[in-house]
């Protein structure tokens, strides 16, 4: 007997492969994100050098893609409900493959960054109009739960190829070609998206809301600016003070602004339910915990243990294999356990995978840094597509790309916050460490002390050896210091996994709250 043709294939069959291709068309558009956006972590040391950037411009290369793409998610996700998410698709592909010709061309870090922060806002467009496709086209609870472990499995295997892949490029084509593979990759996906995903949409969708818009935006900016430039600026200085003090300010008045909305982008309504804070929190938790080591990890690799780009990506497989792997025993786990307890698991996991990262990071042995990347993976395997899925389960289907904002405005500024805060603390215990020790030492400090910490920092160590006066001793003095200020950072981000997993815990485990269909919207 000869297989039927596709014409006279079973009308449920032709429903199951439409949704396993749509399923997998926008499960890659938001690999392609993750990719991107851990690929660089890698190239940062190559970056630097052929920049002549310090620390500071490595964290606004990082930041400013993140804080672009945080800032305008919750618009995004109100113009794909309004406009129809496949059309958002097409022209967040189309402003990716721009963004990423003009990184690859970059002539200066400032560039660079201007760059980087275009293209942050395709990413925006891309990943919540893809996030809400998801949401739109599997509804049911078996359906949802399947459809969060394929797209979890796609994250893992997007940020298992990340530091390989990005190693490989660096050391052999160079870092411009980081983005400019991103072309080909984009035209492919436009071509797939065009022909498999329908167009959908929220005809009560909210108007755009530029007020709210630019207070996100504005309040985030100022604090991200506040934390990077608090070391050369001046903890204490007025400067700081007031960027800082206007981030706080701009973020307070995002309130009253969306409460006064009859449709706001975000239903502030939302955060009377416990459990939809708790999974708010799980998400920030997560990724300021967790995902974000996967851009201070590789700087660490290449600055402790000198590893190239191409041995610092193979050193940080184990860590990315166990996020890949650990989705699917997260959806397994689900069976035997609530997703809340699910969850706390998987924070605990993050916490302890850190402290070990710290320990081995003070004694300086890779080994130990092995078994923490390798539990630490585990727990945000656990963690990445079960924080999605706990924001979605909480609104209603009609609101899918709102809940796709909050989900993804919530890990990226997370992240972005992360990067700010974890390098302060970075830049300001290296710093300490090389003073104390060169003036132990007998050694002359620097003329442009905060320059050198920079470039250290950064992994320009010819740059930094040479503000050292090309004192060999000094260097491996600032080294060690680097060295002992990572181990703080990951004690630092072990304390935020610890305190999420208790409060996602609390929160989410509540049984005094409506159900998702009951919030009025």
């Amino acid at each position: 007997m000869t297989a039927p043709s596709r014409a006279e294939e079973h009308p449920d069959a032709v429903r199951r492969r439409k949704e396993r291709n749509i399923l997998l068309i926008c499960s890659s558009v938001c690999a392609l994100i993750v990719l991107d956006t851990n690929i660089v972590a890698v190239s940062l040391p190559s970056v630097a050098r052929s920049l002549h950037a310090d620390f500071s411009d490595i964290e606004w290369i990082v930041s400013a893609y993140m804080l672009a793409f945080a800032s305008l998610l919750l618009p995004a996700g109100s113009l794909a409900d309004r406009f129809g998410r496949k059309r958002m698709m097409l022209l967040g592909l189309g402003l990716f493959s721009l963004a990423s010709l003009g990184c690859g061309l970059a002539w200066s870090a400032g560039a660079l960054q201007v760059a980087r922060a275009v293209k942050g806002v395709g990413a925006a467009m891309l990943l919540t109009s893809a996030l809400a496709v998801i949401g739109h086209v599997f509804h049911t609870e078996k359906d949802r739960t399947h459809a969060w472990a394929v797209w979890g499995a796609c994250m893992g295997v997007s940020m298992t190829v990340a530091p390989l892949l990005g190693g490989v490029v660096t050391q052999l084509l160079g870092w411009r070609w980081i983005f400019l593979l991103n072309l080909p990759v984009c035209l492919c996906l436009g071509t797939l998206v065009y022909r498999e995903v329908g167009e959908s949409g929220d005809a009560n969708a909210a108007r755009l809301d530029p007020w709210g818009s630019l207070l996100l935006s504005g309040g985030l900016c100022c604090l991200i600016w506040a934390l990077i430039n608090a070391n050369a600026s001046g903890w204490d200085s007025h400067a700081t003070l007031l960027r800082a003090g206007s981030g706080v300010l701009l973020l307070a008045l995002f309130v009253p602004i969306e409460l006064m909305q009859a449709r706001p982008m975000i239903d502030l309504r939302l955060f009377r339910r416990a459990p939809f804070v708790g999974a708010v929190l799980a998400m920030f938790g997560y990724a300021s915990s967790a995902q974000v080591m996967m851009t201070f990890l590789p700087l660490y690799l290449q600055n402790a243990f000198s590893y190239s780009a191409i041995v610092a990506g193979l050193a940080m497989l184990p860590f990315a294999l166990a996020m890949m792997v650990f989705p699917r025993v997260g959806a397994a786990l689900t069976r035997y356990m609530p997703l809340h307890a699910l969850m706390a698991l998987g924070m605990a996991l993050v916490c302890i995978g850190n402290v070990l990262v710290a320990i081995a990071a003070y004694a300086g042995t890779y080994w130990m840094a092995l078994a923490g990347m390798l539990v630490t993976g585990s727990g945000a395997g656990l963690l990445n597509g079960n924080t999605q899925k706990a924001i979605m389960h909480c609104v209603p289907r009609e609101r899918t790309g709102m809940a796709s904002g909050i989900s993804t405005t919530t890990r990226f500024a997370a992240i972005v916050l992360a990067i700010a805060s974890l390098g302060c603390v970075l830049t300001v215990r290296t710093g300490s460490y090389l003073k104390d020790a060169l003036i132990g030492a007998n050694l002359p400090l620097p003329v442009d002390f905060s320059d050198v910490v920079e470039r250290v920092v950064a992994g320009d160590s010819a740059a930094a050896l040479s503000g050292l006066g090309n004192s060999l001793q000094a260097l491996h003095i600032a080294q060690t210091g680097f060295a002992h200020a990572f181990s703080l950072l990951m004690l630092v981000a072990a304390a935020i996994a610890a305190v999420s997993g208790v409060l996602l815990f609390c929160l989410m485990g509540s049984r005094t709250s409506a159900p998702a269909e009951a919030v009025p919207v």
